[in-house]
């Protein structure tokens, strides 16, 4: 195992966000991942974990020895056990902070004051430390308290609705898109955070919601002009045409939005007569007529298989196969853009996964680390912090402070 020197060169790495220091104190999704992001573009992210780890750690997993939540979401960090409920805990909380730049958390409103976590408390330890409180529904108002999840957020602000039929009722989008748009505004708002902090020299608190990204990631039905109904359609999803259809093998998403996509798919798919029909000429007029031209478009498709429509439809017209997610791995445009990488894990061995959520020309990303065991790294953050080894044997003896 490294020591705690290695340790601190190897965490320096490169990217734009090279020295800066995050305290990750987050579990689950939403949190966790934001504070990825920040690891991917060069922060040395510590993740402090309780005794019985991140909930994560505890998700289904057809691996047999980790989770494979757990490892696609924390990736590129430390990792220190560190119980919070035991008073010694709050000296190593507070050398830790007086060292970093950032700190993550998920707790809910009332418990960091508590824990000894809370915001007024630490920017005296530390006034230039920004400070990320993540939450399920904001820090004021009635539901503040409560437990926030992704599907729920799906069902309190429309989304299931607006994505299930009148048929089958509210469905909800799986993939935990509220969680990883929240990780996106995290991250976005940490690190302009940081920015500010160079031009005033002063850290602050920021507060980001699950239902705040809800709301955000729907921008575009949440408008609602004088004089509109409650049950005016808010959604533009179909636009009409654009649906997954299925073809004599396997199933093709298409989208016709524009005119001279319309024009391009009449022309490969051997409906020219359809291409300057007055009656379908407009985007608005499509999705007015779909019921009509829907099952044309479908009848055309069945001739040959999605994969084969997709290679005619080329830059031409915006349309996929429906691939399973394994297949991405080997997806030629995802290795050309050097998105899936090999990483080497101390349990799992080997095994591939995303490496990079954006490119940068000047401050190239370091490469990514597998994400870290429960603990792993508890004696060498401590030892990098300045503890001595007797000091880190009395904090494990009083079980403030574990390792794997």
């Amino acid at each position: 195992m490294a020591d705690a020197e290695e340790m601190a060169r190897e965490r320096q790495g490169s990217g734009p966000l090279a020295g800066v220091k995050v305290l990750d104190f987050s579990s689950y999704i939403a949190a966790p991942y934001g504070a990825t992001l920040l690891a991917d573009y060069g922060a040395d992210v510590i993740k402090i974990e309780p005794p019985h780890g991140d909930a994560v750690r505890q998700y289904p997993s057809t691996l047999e020895t980790e989770s494979r939540a757990y490892v696609g979401l924390n990736r590129s960090k430390s990792d220190i056990v560190l119980d919070l409920k035991k008073p010694e805990a709050r000296a190593v909380i507070d050398r830790l902070v007086a060292d970093s730049d950032v700190l993550v958390h998920n707790f809910r409103p009332a418990v960091p004051e508590r824990i000894g976590l809370g915001w007024e408390r630490l920017r005296e330890i530390n006034p230039r430390l920004i400070y990320c409180s993540v939450t399920g529904y904001g820090e004021s108002g009635p539901m503040r308290d409560r437990p926030g999840f992704d599907q729920v957020l799906q069902a309190m602000t429309g989304m299931a609705r607006c994505q299930g039929t009148e048929e089958a009722g509210p469905t909800i989008v799986w993939g935990s898109v509220v969680d990883y748009y929240t990780s996106s505004m995290l991250a976005f708002s940490v690190a302009s955070a940081l920015f500010e902090r160079e031009r005033s020299g002063r850290g602050q608190k920021i507060g980001v919601s699950l239902l705040q990204s809800a709301l955000t990631m729907q921008s575009a039905r949440l408008v609602w002009a004088d004089g509109e109904t409650a049950q005016v359609d808010r959604d533009f999803r179909s636009l009409g045409t654009t649906a997954i259809y299925p073809t004599v093998e396997g199933w093709l998403y298409l989208t016709t939005t524009a005119d001279h996509f319309w024009h391009a798919f009449c022309e490969i798919a051997g409906l020219p007569e359809l291409a300057h029909d007055a009656r379908y000429d407009t985007t608005r007029k499509r999705a007015t007529r779909s019921a009509e031209l829907v099952p044309v478009i479908a009848k055309a498709l069945m001739a040959r298989p999605a994969e084969e429509w997709e290679r005619l439809f080329g830059d031409r017209v915006p349309s996929a196969a429906a691939r399973g997610t394994e297949e991405v791995f080997d997806n030629p445009q995802v290795l050309a853009e050097g998105l899936v990488r090999t990483f080497d894990h101390p349990v799992l061995g080997s095994y591939r996964g995303i490496c990079k959520p954006a490119s940068f020309s000047e401050t190239p990303c370091p490469a990514p680390r597998a994400a870290p065991l429960l603990g792993e790294h508890t004696r060498e953050i401590l030892a990098g912090h300045g503890f001595t080894d007797a000091e880190i044997q009395d904090l494990a003896g009083c079980g403030a402070v574990t390792w794997g």
